[in-house]
């Protein structure tokens, strides 16, 4: 795990402590909290993850109406426990087909994973970049227009499958290019907006936005396929993605010093609390320093074991569920769904624990590896138990839950450390691309 040690040698008064504790000189006196600007921010940023986590794995409950089923029969052990929600009591019998108009495609598993994966070919080249970029013309800019690319491109998407597989691979890539975007300039906000000791808490809840648009997206998608056909499913998330760029052009700003509406005491406070941290805007980014840094190749390794693991359950879930219990989109929807709403609950109280320890004289470094053990480990092991107990459906979904719901502890682990080590460079879309993005 990596420490909270400067990358470059030569800033010796932004250099921080992997020791450092809650500045008592920054701590909150008067200052709003949970109805404050920078509260509001954070808020606005967890319903843009929500935008981009949504559109980005619809596919991933999409495919099980868009395929033919009867063409490619995954091969895994089929369950002999019926699920308690099927009307006649026997899941063979529950519908599984969608909406006789719904186009159906012959695609097999291997063209399915290809299509999953197209998005992250254009995400992990732009996570870098965007971080970089929004450093330098503003995140308000960029994670907006990256949201519109996205959001046009979703509303695309049954037009270019009916164009042909091409077409559809080509529009995931575009979509992982703008989605890249949106995910790495956002976290230039938190340069400007986040206290130190809040940071947790701040980017827990940005961050958990991811969870809860998996969840309503997956849930609701199996539901939309099942009554309207899956083209609908692109139209509504497309169409919730565009009113919200909307939204986002006009409440975010780029830090406390451009928001016209801010509290006078909560700017002070922030723009206090950032004081000791060396602005970027000026200096070139330590490249050197970077390739030579031990922290941040751990990081970097963490990163990429963590999004592998969360990939696997976000893409396969739905088609996993839907192949060992052969029950219909709108159940698999619903199975699958589960998970992520505890993964959500998790996410956004574990940065608020974590800040809470910060505040009871645990070291900083402490925090952030017990956050990353508990996030990883124990949903890998449940994860490498899962194919051997397919007979029931209620060990599955826990062990299911379990995985998903102790994955986002990762948030106030791996992810915040990147700004703990590097607060004054955009260094966390960096690490992001050093792991395996992509959320479809």
């Amino acid at each position: 795990m990596a420490t909270m040690t400067e990358l470059s040698p030569t800033e010796d008064k932004s250099k921080y402590s992997q020791d450092t504790q809650v500045d008592e000189k920054l701590s909150p006196r008067k200052v709003p909290t949970l109805c404050s600007t920078r509260y509001g921010i954070a808020f606005i940023a967890h319903l843009c993850n929500f935008v981009i986590a949504a559109q980005g794995i619809i596919m991933n409950i999409t495919m099980v109406a868009m395929v033919n089923s009867t063409s490619h029969q995954f091969q895994f052990n089929g369950s002999t426990e019926g699920l308690p929600f099927d009307s006649s009591g026997d899941p063979q019998n529950s519908p599984k087909s969608p909406t006789a108009w719904a186009p159906v495609y012959n695609w097999s598993p291997h063209i399915q994973g290809i299509i999953f994966s197209a998005i992250s070919y254009g995400m992990i080249l732009t996570l870098a970049p965007s971080g970089y970029l929004a450093g330098r013309v503003g995140t308000k800019r960029v994670v907006g227009v990256s949201l519109l690319g996205s959001s046009l491109l979703i509303l695309f998407t049954p037009l270019a499958t009916d164009l042909g597989l091409t077409f559809l691979i080509a529009t995931r890539i575009l979509q992982g290019l703008s989605q890249g975007s949106g995910l790495g300039g956002q976290f230039a906000l938190w340069e400007s907006w986040s206290p130190p000791h809040e940071r947790s808490r701040l980017c827990s809840i940005a961050l958990s936005g991811i969870l809860l648009g998996s969840f309503i997206a997956i849930l609701l998608g199996g539901l939309i396929s099942q009554t309207l056909g899956w083209p609908f499913v692109f139209y509504v998330f497309g169409g919730v993605g565009c009113v919200f760029c909307l939204l986002w052009f006009v409440l975010v700003y780029d830090g406390p010093v451009t928001h016209p509406w801010i509290n006078t005491t909560e700017k002070e406070y922030i723009m206090s609390s950032l004081a000791q941290q060396v602005s970027s805007s000026r200096q070139p980014l330590p490249i050197k320093a970077m390739v030579r840094s031990l922290p941040l190749w751990s990081m970097g390794f963490c990163c990429f074991s963590h999004q592998w693991l969360i990939n696997i359950m976000v893409i396969y879930t739905p088609t996993y569920i839907s192949s060992v219990f052969n029950i219909n989109i709108r159940d698999s929807g619903f199975l699958s769904a589960l998970p992520f709403i505890i993964a959500w609950v998790v996410g956004i109280l574990g940065g608020q624990l974590a800040d809470f320890l910060l505040t009871k004289n645990f070291r900083l470094v402490t925090v952030r590896k017990i956050a990353t053990v508990l996030g990883t480990l124990p949903s890998s092991a449940a994860l490498v138990i899962l194919p051997y107990i397919t007979s029931s459906y209620i060990i599955t979904v826990g062990l299911l839950t379990l995985a998903c719901g102790l994955s986002p502890l990762c948030q106030s682990g791996i992810y915040i450390n990147t700004l703990d080590l590097a607060p004054r460079t955009d260094l966390l879309p960096y690490i992001w691309r050093s792991g395996c993005p992509g959320l479809g």
